[in-house]
C-alpha cells in the first residue's frame, strides 16, 4: 500500500512525488513509457520566473531567448527584444530525466513500461491496475495524482469529464541556417486561429512546429517547404511528432482520492499552449494538499477540494482571461491581423509593453488585454465586427 500513486512520470508528476516523498511518504511514479527522456512534442520554452521558482539548473537550458521576431501574414516584421533574458529553451530529454532523478533520489519508486488500464476507487484506498509486459500488475495507494497528459481516459472514466477545448501541435527537429533568434508566423494559411514557430536550440539546429485545430502535419510540411524556399531551414523531410493541448481546464480537477494536474488538468496558458511552469505551480500545491489530507486521513472529495481553489486562486483569471483573448484572436482574418501588426508598430506599443515591469512572459492576458484596451486598437476591433461578449469580456 503507497501513500500517493502518480500515473505519469513527466515533470509535473515527477514534482508531485519529490514534494511527497521529500516529506516522507511512500509514492510509486506508473509510467506507460519505458524510459523517460524520448520524444515529445514540446517546444520547451519556459520563462524566467519558471527558471528562477524551480531552480532549472543552466545545463538543462539549450538556448537563452531575448529577442524575437513576429511576421504577419502580409510578411509585416514585428521585432521585440530586450538586453536580460526573457525565456529559455529547455533540452526535454534532460529536464524529464532529472526531474524524475531527483524524486527518486527522495525515495520515490519509478515503474515504467506500466500503462494504467483502470482504476477503482473504493473507501478506503484506489487500486491501479496496470499492464507490464502484457501480464496485470496492480497497485494499491490511499490516494491517486493523474499527471499522464491531455484528454487521459482515466479521467473521464473516474467521472470527472473530458477537455472538449482543445488544439492539436505539430513539430520537427530541423538543421538551420544560422538562426539567431526564436520567430514566430501568423496566417490563415500558416497556422489558421493560432501561429507557428521556429526557435533554435543549439548551433544550426531547431525546433519547427505549429498549433491547428485540424490537420497540423499538412500545415507544418507546408510551413517547413517554405522556410526551405526562403533559405532558413535545410530541409523540409523531418520525423513529426504531435500532441493534444487543452485550451480550457477540466471543470473539476478532485474528487474522492484523486487529483488532477497539469496538462490532464488544462492547466495550460490558452495564448501559446505552454504548460510547464503553470504545471509545476500546480504541482507543488497538490503536494501541500495532500500533505494535509493524509497528515489528517481525510482524503474525501472535501479533504481535497482546497487543491481546486489554491490553484484557482494562482491561475483561474489568467486561463479565463487568456481563452477569451485566444477566442478573439480565432476570429481574426489576415487583412485583420496585418492591420493590427500595423497598428502596433505604429503606435510603439510592442516597445512600451517591453518597459512594462507588470507584464511577464508567463503571465500574458495583462500586456494583451493593455493592447486590446488602447484607443488604436478598439478601432481595429469594432472593424472586426467580433460578437460583443467577447469584445467586452477581453
Amino acid at each position: 500500500m503507497y501513500d500517493v500513486a502518480v500515473i505519469g512520470g513527466g515533470p509535473v508528476g515527477s514534482h508531485v512525488a519529490y514534494k511527497l516523498a521529500g516529506m516522507g511518504y511512500e509514492v510509486a511514479v506508473l509510467e506507460q513509457k519505458e524510459r523517460l527522456g524520448s520524444k515529445v512534442c514540446c517546444t520547451g520554452i519556459i520563462g524566467q520566473e519558471c527558471v528562477r521558482s524551480f531552480a532549472v539548473a543552466d545545463n538543462l537550458i539549450l538556448r537563452r531567448v531575448n529577442r524575437a521576431t513576429l511576421f504577419s501574414p502580409s510578411g509585416e516584421v514585428l521585432r521585440l527584444g530586450q538586453q536580460e533574458t526573457q525565456a529559455c529553451v529547455l533540452d526535454r530529454a534532460a529536464f524529464d530525466t532529472t526531474m524524475a532523478r531527483c524524486a527518486q533520489d527522495k525515495g520515490a519508486k519509478y515503474v515504467f513500461n506500466s500503462p494504467v488500464k483502470n482504476l477503482e476507487v473504493s473507501n478506503d484506498k484506489v487500486r491501479i491496475q496496470t499492464l507490464r509486459q502484457e501480464e496485470g500488475l496492480d497497485f494499491d495507494a490511499r490516494v491517486v495524482v493523474i499527471a499522464s497528459g491531455f484528454n487521459s481516459r482515466l479521467v473521464e472514466g473516474l467521472g470527472m469529464g473530458r477537455i472538449s477545448h482543445f488544439v492539436v501541435g505539430a513539430q520537427a527537429e530541423v538543421e538551420t541556417v544560422a538562426l539567431d533568434e526564436l520567430e514566430i508566423y501568423f496566417g490563415e494559411e500558416i497556422a489558421p486561429g493560432f501561429f507557428a514557430w521556429l526557435v533554435p536550440t543549439s548551433p544550426l539546429k531547431a525546433r519547427a512546429g505549429l498549433l491547428s485545430r485540424h490537420s497540423p502535419g499538412l500545415y507544418l510540411k507546408r510551413l517547413m517547404a517554405s522556410l526551405v524556399a526562403q533559405g532558413k531551414i535545410v530541409s523540409a523531410e523531418a520525423e513529426l511528432s504531435y500532441g493534444g493541448i487543452p485550451l480550457k481546464p477540466l471543470a473539476r480537477t478532485y474528487y474522492n482520492r484523486r487529483l488532477v494536474v497539469g496538462t490532464a488538468a488544462g492547466q495550460v496558458k490558452p495564448t501559446t499552449g505552454g504548460g510547464i511552469y503553470y504545471g509545476l505551480l500546480c504541482a507543488d500545491i497538490a503536494a501541500n494538499t495532500l500533505h494535509q489530507a493524509l497528515n489528517s486521513n481525510d482524503l474525501s472529495a472535501r479533504g481535497l477540494a482546497n487543491y481546486e481553489r489554491e490553484w484557482k486562486k494562482k491561475l483561474g483569471q489568467e486561463l479565463k482571461m487568456g481563452y477569451r483573448i485566444r477566442k478573439f484572436y480565432e476570429h481574426l482574418n489576415d487583412r485583420q491581423i496585418d492591420k493590427l501588426f500595423n497598428t502596433i508598430k505604429a503606435n510603439g506599443m510592442a516597445d512600451s509593453l517591453l518597459k512594462d515591469s507588470n507584464v511577464s512572459f508567463d503571465w500574458h492576458s495583462s500586456g494583451l488585454l493593455k493592447i486590446l484596451g488602447t484607443v488604436a486598437v478598439s478601432k481595429v476591433i469594432q472593424a472586426v465586427k467580433i460578437p460583443f461578449r467577447l469584445r467586452n469580456r477581453g
